[in-house]
């Protein structure tokens, strides 16, 4: 590679304007194989291909079952529809008081800034907005949302969200920040990117700066797959957390196929834990058109879940959880612990399957 070439590389405006939007681009970077050709000629109206050069570099030139393919390239199966197959799952819009605020639980509130991502993954919650630049709001819209949160005080925490909110320029991101910064009520700020996992050179010196003048920033970012834990994305997380203003965690989805499995989790975790990332959520796949092939089902979730459980440090485990379709918000699903409960004790199995029993804390009256 060329020294002009290498430097265009690393610029995060040449990953954007040089995306991956179609078959013989990708070609150059992978063998397709003809189910992958013929879906991506068949998916494209619903929703489009759209791979940065250097998330593409990740795959495995001759492996259809690459993780990074998997979330990246589509499947025939897209066009395969579930009745519980929502266009919005969460409910977005229905608790939407202005364009791009979404507002469902009372402390927090959701804003939509960017319809554009680095990369197109294949399970995306927004498939219905995500790529589609008539649903980014515009510049007074952007106003409308910060004059919705000036007025609305119960509103504690802003997240930042798209597309992918680090897709601004960084002008952009620095008065956003400012503006929510100069609301009283507002305690913190998070913003949540998948930049440090497709396109890690976003992550500019410049961009941690503007970070650094409105300490605490909270970043949720979304690694997926040890795969993704690359040399490029952990200088990206360092920048980020070595000066101090920006805690970041992760937040993952289980997915069939591609990280349905307590080793490979396992190893996803501490390799996070090792760059300097919480990991935060796991997420059960939600119930948006066309990823149903993504969906792990339940009940082998919480038993992938419950062998993480002791068997490694529980600051690397995340929390698995659900976002209920039809906006009811986000819940654990937690294995059974609890086997019995007694009057005065509870009986509970730990992580090897062995009973324990301790008080649970009523009061047991005294031997006459």
């Amino acid at each position: 590679m060329s020294v002009r070439l290498e430097k265009d590389w690393q610029n995060w405006k040449w990953q954007l304007q040089n995306k991956i939007r179609n078959k013989e681009s990708l070609e150059s970077y992978i063998q397709l194989s003809d189910a992958e050709i013929s879906a991506i000629e068949k998916t494209d109206s619903l929703f489009e291909l759209g791979i940065t050069p250097y998330y593409a570099s990740l795959m495995d030139p001759l492996d259809t079952n690459c993780p990074i393919r998997l979330q990246s390239i589509p499947k025939i199966d897209e066009l395969k529809f579930s009745d519980r197959d929502k266009q919005d799952p969460l409910a977005e819009e229905q608790y939407m008081p202005v364009k791009g605020v979404t507002h469902r639980y009372p402390d927090r509130a959701l804003w939509y800034l960017s319809h554009t991502c680095a990369v197109y993954c294949r399970f995306c919650t927004r498939k219905r907005k995500v790529s589609k630049p008539m649903g980014t709001p515009n510049r007074n819209e952007w106003q409308s949302a910060l004059d919705y949160f000036r007025r609305t005080e119960s509103v504690r925490e802003v997240i930042l969200s798209g597309g992918d909110p680090l897709s601004l320029s960084e002008d952009h991101i620095d008065w956003i920040l400012s503006e929510l910064k100069s609301i009283p009520h507002i305690n913190q700020i998070r913003i949540h990117t998948r930049h440090p996992v497709t396109l890690p050179m976003r992550i500019t010196e410049s961009l941690c700066r503007i970070f650094n003048k409105y300490f605490p920033i909270f970043l949720v970012t979304h690694f997926n797959h040890p795969k993704e834990c690359s040399p490029e994305a952990r200088e990206a997380i360092s920048r980020l957390v070595k000066q101090g203003a920006v805690s970041v965690l992760n937040q993952s989805v289980l997915l069939e196929g591609i990280n349905d499995s307590s080793e490979i989790l396992k190893d996803l975790n501490y390799r996070l834990l090792s760059m300097g990332v919480k990991p935060y959520y796991l997420h059960q796949c939600d119930e948006v058109f066309g990823v149903s092939h993504f969906r792990v089902p339940i009940q082998r979730g919480k038993e992938i879940y419950q062998n993480l459980r002791g068997q490694q440090s529980g600051i690397s485990i995340p929390l698995y959880v659900a976002d209920l379709t039809g906006g009811g918000g986000k819940v654990p699903l937690l294995p059974e612990y609890e086997v019995e409960t007694k009057e005065f004790t509870n009986i509970y199995r730990n992580y090897k399957g062995d009973l324990y029993e301790i008080s649970n804390g009523n009061q047991q009256n005294e031997a006459e």
